[in-house]
């Protein structure tokens, strides 16, 4: 490694170090990618869904086949990231982040970093790290602005420092209503790969102490100095150790899927299910594609997408009322 700040023992440090990426879609995909081509000695890439042609418009690890191949996102980044990288180590898991496994998920990394779509998993993100002592790494984008920041427990304000809650339902624009334009992704996942790159490389003192704020379309960069909020006692979650969402008190069982007229459904209680059970039932209501890892099936005019842990994305409506009524319908109460 040439570049001064990280040098050959920089390089090493890359190597041993261990990332998780939350989310492999616009962001995620990104960053996983540029992660792996830094040689990131070990990735574990967690998300819940399955790719659809729309996708390809803004996350740029995939193409036609996977969407063709109908492979879940995890599995089709992890194929794409050994071809780039043989010498890392690719750990793919198709599972919805929540607070019933995101212990397991933090387990042996040394830095999180954020490819979600939604203010819920950030904030079970932010909650866990606090807990842990682990750096995470925010990023989100709307329209043609994005934002990140870098978090550090104990040296730097948190996501909860700067907003003590997420946004209510209806509050703020989604990727329905503002769309997403495809180069701010570019710019907010190199971002938070390069703070990531930062930590694992042993350079936290180069980490960025502000909140980023770029907009392309307005050619506008903000940068939003947080030291006054780190170590402020009004924090719930930094000061008063209040972790509502890692204890699963803020925690739903559905959603809306941003761009997506879909809802996921999440079962109260997880148990794995039979997939080759699931295609036959299905197979007599409607046309059914299956493979290793979910059945998808078109019925009454709904995409029924079921994974194995029991978990399944309702296309075709964004009433979650009528997605779980599907769901009850063909899969179970």
């Amino acid at each position: 490694m040439r570049y001064g700040p990280i040098g050959e023992a920089g390089q090493r440090s890359l190597a041993a170090g261990r990332a998780l990426i939350c989310g492999c879609g616009a962001l995620g995909s990104v960053i996983a990618g540029t992660l792996a081509r830094s040689g990131v000695g070990f990735l574990r890439i967690v998300d819940r869904d399955f790719l659809e042609l729309n996708n390809l418009q803004r996350q740029a690890l995939y193409d036609e086949q996977d969407v063709a191949s109908g492979l879940p996102k995890a599995i089709a980044a992890a194929n794409h990231l050994r071809a780039i990288n043989s010498q890392i180590t690719i750990e793919p898991i198709v599972a919805d982040v929540d607070y019933t496994n995101i212990r397991q998920l933090t387990e042996s990394v040394d830095v999180i970093v954020d490819g979600t779509d939604n203010f819920e998993t950030r904030m079970l993100l932010n909650d866990v790290a606090l807990e842990r002592g682990l750096p995470w790494i925010y990023g989100g984008c709307l329209g043609a602005e994005g934002q990140t920041m870098t978090i550090i427990p104990g040296e730097t304000a948190c996501l909860r420092c700067v907003m003590h809650d997420a946004p209510a339902p209806g509050t703020t624009p989604t990727c329905d209503t503002a769309g997403i334009l495809a180069p701010i992704v570019n710019v907010i996942a190199s971002i938070e790969a390069n703070e990531a790159i930062k930590i694992l490389s042993g350079n936290r003192a180069a980490i960025s102490r502000t909140l980023t704020v770029i907009d392309l379309w307005e050619n506008r960069i903000r940068q939003i100095n947080l030291e006054a909020l780190a170590g402020s006692s009004d924090c719930p979650a930094c000061a008063k150790r209040e972790f509502a969402w890692l204890s699963g008190d803020r925690a739903s069982h559905s959603a809306v899927l941003c761009g997506r007229n879909a809802v996921q459904i999440n079962p109260r209680t997880r148990a794995a299910i039979s997939l080759d059970a699931l295609a036959a039932k299905l197979a007599t209501a409607g046309e059914v594609r299956r493979n290793a890892y979910l059945v998808r099936a078109a019925i009454d005019g709904y995409q029924l997408t079921v994974f194995a842990d029991g978990r399944a994305i309702i296309g075709g409506t964004d009433d979650i009322a009528a997605a779980r009524t599907v769901y009850a319908k063909f899969v179970g109460a």
